[in-house]
């Protein structure tokens, strides 16, 4: 479904509205109804944290975000139940951090499936030591989605190139989600040494903190990823299908940039 996706926004001349939020925030049923609300507004492929106590890239919004859920007893286990009734209408990704998916064991990738999830993003997992995960993901059809920051040596970039499935999630720069702005002109040189290595798909996160910022980067990634910005609209209060309408809209006019 992945790749579905971005053969459709490609065949528009659009960029992959890529959303993020965390799941059992600022409760479970809550924060599902907020990711179907995101599809039905035009998100091309809802991103779903699973709420984790240490983790390494994310910023003060997602953790308090994932504290909160934590605090209510959400898990890995509740999340995948919780989607399993749910139609999204969109490819699911769950983002977590490596333990609570060691933890789960051995069904992780049938129940994952079952929920319809399509894959993973897992910020703390290497390409050097994702093959063990990436064949048990592979095995159920699901895609392993790798990272790929300003710090990758080329050699690296050419390993996540060869073996990220769906798309690359291309951090803008160093440091964690929802501090600073988007690294634009930075993360353009990395964009294109991608590219030149693979014909997956690459996206664009952290620090994508309006319509402005996605339309700049659907100017030259394939996929635009948007996740602190959502949570803050929530906290205060403002129309969350909404903004994602807005942002959707700025990918819309790549041919502009």
């Amino acid at each position: 479904m992945i790749n579905s996706a971005f053969r459709q926004c490609r065949d528009k001349n659009e960029a992959a509205l890529i959303t993020y939020f965390p799941g059992g925030y600022p409760d479970l049923d809550t924060s599902l109804d907020i990711i179907k609300s995101m599809a039905d507004a035009g998100a091309d492929i809802l991103e779903i944290g699973v709420p984790f106590s240490d983790p390494v890239a994310d910023g003060p919004v997602i953790q308090a975000a994932a504290q909160k859920a934590l605090e209510q007893g959400i898990s890995l286990k509740r999340l995948l139940e919780g989607l399993s009734e749910y139609d999204m209408g969109k490819p699911v990704l769950l983002m977590s951090y490596l333990n609570p998916l060691i933890a789960y064991g051995e069904t992780l990738m049938a129940d994952a499936r079952s929920a319809s999830v399509s894959g993973f993003i897992i910020p703390d997992l290497p390409v050097d030591e994702a093959a063990f995960f990436s064949d048990k993901a592979t095995e159920q059809s699901l895609d392993l989605i790798l990272l790929a920051a300003p710090t990758s040596s080329e050699k690296r970039l050419t390993a996540i190139a060869k073996n990220s499935r769906g798309f690359i999630y291309t951090v803008s720069r160093t440091g964690i989600t929802g501090q600073g702005g988007a690294g634009i002109e930075n993360v353009k040189p990395l964009v294109r040494s991608l590219k030149s290595k693979t014909d997956t798909a690459v996206a664009v996160g952290f620090g994508v903190d309006g319509p402005e910022a996605a339309g700049a980067i659907a100017g030259f990634a394939d996929g635009v990823i948007v996740g602190t910005r959502l949570i803050r609209a929530f906290d205060a209060g403002e129309d969350v299908a909404a903004l994602v309408r807005e942002l959707k809209d700025a990918t819309l006019r790549r041919s502009a940039q």
